[in-house]
C-alpha cells in the first residue's frame, strides 16, 4: 500500500532538477546578453565609467539603503496589522536576513527564511508568510502602476516594449482594496488547508504599506537619478523618468521569477526603458552600477540587523523591590520570644 505513495518521489525529483537547470540556463542567458552588450561597446562603457564620481556613488548608495529601509517599514506595518508586534531590532533581523534568500532561484526562499526567523519572536508562520508575500505584491503592484502612469515619458521604445503594463492598472487597484485582499488571503489559506489569519488586514494597514511602497520607489528612483545626473543626463523630469524606469525594470525582473533577485532581466529592461533618456553605454553602466550598489545595500542591512540584535533574548535580571522583601528581624525576634 505504501509503494504508490513513494512512487512519485523520483518523478518530483527529476522535475525539480529540470526546473533548476532551466532557471540557471535562462538566468545565464540574460547575464550573457548583458555581458555581450557591455563587451560590444566596451570602449564607450569604459569612458562612461571613468566619469562616475565618488559623491554620485555615495548619494546613489544612500538612496538604495533608504529604499530597502522603506520596504522594511511597509512589511513591519503588515506584520503588526496581523497582530504580531515585534521589537524593532527583532523585526530588522527577520526581514533583512530573510531577504537574502531572494538571491537564490525562485521566490520561496525569503518566505521560508522569514517564517523560520519569526518563530524566535512568536510570530505565527502564516503571518510571516502572508506579510512578506503581500509586501512583494504591493511593491510589484505600485511599481507597475508607476510604470504605467509614467511610461509615455520614457519614449517610443519603452512604450512599444512595455505598453502591456497599462493592463495591470485596474487589476492592481482592485486587488489592493482591503475587502478584496482579505478575501483573497482567506481563500489562499483555505486552499492551503491552513488556519485563517489571526486578524484581517485593515484599510489603515494596507494604506500605510502602499505609502511605504511608493516611498521605496521614490528612493530607488533617486538612487538611479544620482547616477544619471553624474553622467550628464538632464531635464526637469529626469527624476520622474528615473522612478518610472527603475520601477518598471524591477517589476519586470520580479515577474520573471526564474532569475534570482531579477538578475539579468532587470538590467535588460532598464537599458530599454532608459533608451529615450540616455545613450546605450550610459544606460548599461547605470544598470550595472545600480545592481552593484543595491547588492551592497542588501548585504549592509542584515549586518546592521545582526549587530543591533546581539542582545536578543538575553535574560534581564532586575533587583528585587525593597518594599517586597520580608524583614527577617521580626521573625527572628518571634523565634526568640517563643523559646
Amino acid at each position: 500500500m505504501s509503494a504508490p505513495a513513494s512512487a512519485p518521489a523520483p518523478v518530483k525529483k527529476r522535475k525539480s532538477v529540470l526546473r533548476r537547470v532551466v532557471e540557471i540556463a535562462i538566468t545565464a542567458a540574460f547575464v550573457a546578453y548583458v555581458a555581450y552588450s557591455v563587451s560590444k561597446r566596451w570602449s564607450e562603457v569604459q569612458g562612461v565609467l571613468g566619469e562616475l564620481s565618488v559623491p554620485a556613488i555615495a548619494l546613489s548608495l544612500v538612496g538604495s539603503l533608504a529604499a530597502v529601509w522603506c520596504s522594511f517599514l511597509g512589511w513591519r506595518v503588515l506584520l503588526a496589522d496581523f497582530g504580531s508586534h515585534v521589537p524593532l531590532t527583532g523585526a530588522m533581523r527577520i526581514f533583512f536576513v530573510g531577504q537574502l534568500g531572494k538571491y537564490l532561484p525562485g521566490k520561496v526562499w525569503p518566505v521560508l527564511t522569514q517564517m523560520r526567523l519569526g518563530k524566535a519572536y512568536n510570530v505565527p508562520g502564516r503571518s510571516s508568510a502572508a506579510a512578506v508575500l503581500i509586501t512583494m505584491f504591493i511593491t510589484l503592484g505600485t511599481g507597475l502602476l508607476l510604470t504605467a502612469v509614467m511610461l509615455p515619458l520614457l519614449g517610443g521604445e519603452a512604450w512599444r516594449n512595455y505598453w502591456w503594463t497599462l493592463l495591470t492598472v485596474p487589476v492592481a487597484v482592485v486587488v489592493l482594496l482591503p475587502p478584496v485582499l482579505n478575501r483573497l488571503l482567506g481563500l489562499a489559506m483555505r486552499l492551503a488547508r491552513r488556519e485563517q489569519m489571526p486578524k484581517p488586514l485593515s484599510a489603515r494597514g494596507i494604506g500605510l504599506a502602499v505609502f511605504w511602497a511608493v516611498a521605496t520607489w521614490l528612493c530607488y528612483g533617486a538612487h538611479l537619478w544620482a547616477l544619471l545626473l553624474d553622467f550628464g543626463a538632464g531635464g526637469s523630469d529626469l527624476i520622474i523618468r528615473s522612478v518610472a524606469a527603475f520601477a518598471g525594470a524591477w517589476s519586470i525582473g520580479f515577474l520573471l521569477a526564474i532569475a534570482p533577485a531579477g538578475l539579468g532581466p532587470r538590467e535588460t529592461a532598464l537599458v530599454v526603458l532608459l533608451a529615450g533618456s540616455v545613450t546605450e553605454p550610459v544606460a548599461l553602466v547605470a544598470a550595472l552600477v545600480s545592481r552593484l550598489l543595491m547588492t551592497v545595500a542588501d548585504l549592509a542591512w542584515p549586518a546592521v540587523a545582526l549587530l543591533t540584535d546581539r542582545k536578543r533574548r538575553r535574560p534581564i535580571v532586575t533587583a528585587p523591590d525593597i518594599d517586597t522583601v520580608p524583614d527577617p528581624a521580626p521573625a527572628a525576634s518571634t523565634a526568640v520570644a517563643g523559646e
